[in-house]
């Protein structure tokens, strides 16, 4: 199969629901949503004011690259440029932006049937208000504070980069 050339500023932002997210109409760009032609690769439009819990996805790793706007990742700001990379089953966010961003993100993995790998992260074990608790699982499981900080300190080790 021939590899995939997408213009970004061809493709629409459309209107995107993620679960307990709040502050307006967050959009998304599908630059490649096909995992036989490559990373499914998209552009995140997050609205000004806009909050997304923290959560984790549990099919495979997540990246995001700020490309403009102003970001907080779990409270701290995120400087244009920065790569976010979390792996599957890693805690993170909120992602919160006062004035707005975009985000390119890329993943692994896709949305099947409309099944959205988006598992809201608690420290109580429940869901926030208006988010849908993933299929199956009934109520959110409570994050294991020791297992992020193991999967931190791994992720930070060069020999678990990819490079030595």
């Amino acid at each position: 199969m021939p590899s995939l050339q997408m213009a970004a500023d061809q493709v629409e932002p459309v209107p995107f629901v993620i679960p307990g997210a709040t502050g307006g109409t967050f959009r998304i760009q599908v630059l490649n949503e096909d995992t036989t032609r490559g990373v499914v690769t998209t552009i995140v439009h997050i609205p000004a004011g806009g909050h997304i819990p923290a959560h984790r996805h549990q099919a495979g790793a997540e990246m995001h690259f700020l490309l403009e706007g102003d970001l907080r990742e779990a409270g701290q700001e995120v400087a244009h440029g920065t790569c976010l990379t979390h792996a599957a089953g890693v805690v993170h966010g909120p992602h919160e932006s006062r004035g707005g961003a975009r985000l390119l993100t890329v993943q692994s993995w896709q949305s099947h049937n409309g099944d959205f790998d988006f598992e809201p992260a608690e420290e109580s074990g429940s869901a926030p208000a208006g988010s849908t608790p993933p299929q199956g699982e009934g109520e959110t499981r409570p994050v294991d504070q020791k297992a992020q900080q193991e999967a931190r300190q791994e992720a930070a080790e060069p020999e678990h980069r990819g490079y030595s």
